[in-house]
């Protein structure tokens, strides 16, 4: 566990490990469907993060990638199939990250904020446009800046 975490409170570390399922998941479903190309990518994101990402999260995406694929699954499945509800929903715990950035030191707060952004953009990238490749449509652009979640750097 990231040294940082151990100021949080255990809602707030969950809510930090869950929080790359719930971008995912609002991007793949932004366009009501949620393709097997982006959960695909999702995954792929996970594990390249641990191997790759800044220092400071490496231990935090090595947690998160750990049967990432069954909690993708487990938690679309709780969530309603319609979009505007389910998008909704997600937004509004994203939100809730916002306080629990405030509590953390503000580059280990960027670093996660800008590492869940990266995440959302390939995400779009992963599916539709031309052939599939690389273009973000207009349900997925209005999300990938993850709107609901303040840049730490702004505080």
């Amino acid at each position: 566990m990231i040294r940082e975490f151990e100021k949080l409170t255990s809602d707030e570390i969950e809510l930090l490990h869950k929080a790359p399922v719930l971008v995912s998941i609002l991007i793949a479903g932004a366009d009501g469907k949620i393709d097997n190309k982006e959960i695909s990518r999702a995954i792929s994101l996970t594990d390249e993060k641990q191997k790759r990402t800044r220092s400071n999260l490496m231990d935090f995406y090595t947690e998160v990638s750990t049967d990432f694929e069954d909690k993708i699954k487990i938690v679309i499945q709780s969530f309603p199939s319609q979009v505007d509800i389910r998008t909704t929903k997600i937004s509004a715990l994203l939100a809730q990250l916002e306080p629990v950035f405030k509590k953390l030191n503000q580059q280990i707060a960027k670093e996660l904020y800008d590492s869940l952004r990266e995440i959302a953009t390939e995400i779009a990238q992963s599916s539709g446009g031309v052939l599939g490749m690389k273009t973000i449509g207009e349900e997925e652009a209005l999300l990938i800046n993850l709107p609901m979640v303040k840049d730490p750097a702004m505080y």
